[in-house]
């Protein structure tokens, strides 16, 4: 055997049973004696077998490839997410084959096209934002799991990240500081995540019975947002100690304009942030205390679902995944 491959008639002979029962011991079937998948298990073991993964999806009827389909390839939460589900897949062998719609309904339709032609086993589709995107499961004759974005079926699998409970997480961590003059600013009014990180910071003010100082301000999910309302606040509002951002660009520009105004921070205004964005959170002065969503973990948890979706044991509904708070020196205790 030595510099040969070896086949599955090598298998089933040192087994001395038939290349069929071979094959479906080989292949978990359970019309096989316990005994006798031991036995061919042994013998491809001692071979050094490795079967061939066209054959073995033709016997068992898939592929072992999954799709995935994003419109945020090159953005800020889709790479995560992607890199988490590629892990899983890795790990339990599949091959991914990537696709990138970009925002584009006509682009996406072509590639689910591809995908179903090239037989994969299951897709995950990733969104750009938390919003409901239209569901593609029923035109589909393969399971779908959404991540990121939901999608708009309550009958499909989707994993999306717990806006609200990361919120409430987030000014927790500043009223256990002793802050009681907590301000929000925050992205599009329009935007689900928004809306989301605002109704926890409701619930976290509500719970300690503390009011909320000023309006919340809607705006860009940007730094200069961020400058442009933290003038406004530092000037209606001179007495907050504390701004709760929903996300780390628009923290960062608060941040720089608070600087230039002469306030200190943490002293005299800690500044929370959402995303964990580490380009900007980690590089901000003083560096940004912020919820990370874990979306790599949000990724990798979907394609686990995916796998048990192709097993036929599907988990329907959208399910959160909890974040987690990072705490860095732009939020510390008040003076006392």
């Amino acid at each position: 055997m030595a510099g040969k491959r070896a086949t599955i008639n090598d298998v089933a002979s040192l087994a001395g049973v038939s290349i069929a029962t071979a094959s479906k011991a080989l292949n978990g079937r359970h019309d096989v004696r316990a005994a006798t998948r031991e036995r061919v298990l042994a013998a491809a073991a001692q071979l050094s077998f490795q079967p061939n993964a066209l054959a073995r999806g033709l016997l068992s009827g898939r592929t072992r490839t999954v799709g995935l389909l994003t419109s945020d390839s090159v953005g800020r939460f889709g790479i995560p997410v992607l890199l988490g589900a590629e892990d899983a897949f890795g790990a339990g062998e599949m091959a991914v084959l990537l696709c990138d719609a970009r925002g584009d309904a006509i682009r996406e339709q072509h590639h689910l096209r591809a995908l179903l032609s090239r037989r994969v086993d299951g897709l995950i589709v990733v969104g750009e934002s938390t919003d409901p995107r239209p569901s593609v499961s029923k035109d589909l004759p393969i399971p779908v799991v959404y991540a990121h974005a939901p999608s708009d079926d309550p009958s499909d699998v989707s994993f999306v990240p717990d806006d609200v409970g990361g919120a409430r997480m987030a000014v927790s961590h500043l009223l256990a500081l002793g802050r009681r003059r907590i301000a929000h600013v925050t992205g599009p009014a329009h935007c689900k995540a928004a809306r989301d990180r605002a109704e926890g910071l409701r619930l976290a003010l509500a719970e300690t019975g503390t009011a909320q100082v000023g309006e919340t301000l809607w705006g860009a999910w940007s730094q200069r947002w961020g400058r442009h309302a933290a003038e406004m606040l530092l000037m209606s509002e001179p007495s907050i100690d504390a701004v709760f951002c929903g996300s780390d660009q628009i923290a960062a520009g608060f941040l720089e304009a608070a600087r230039e105004r002469g306030r200190r921070v943490p002293d005299d205004i800690a500044v929370v942030g959402y995303d964990n964005w580490e380009m900007l959170s980690t590089e901000t002065r003083p560096a940004l205390t912020t919820v990370d969503m874990n979306l790599e973990l949000l990724g990798r948890t979907a394609a686990q679902h995916l796998f048990a979706a192709i097993d036929g044991r599907a988990t329907p509904g959208i399910h959160k995944m909890p974040g987690h708070l990072i705490i860095r020196d732009s939020t510390s205790p008040a003076s006392l």
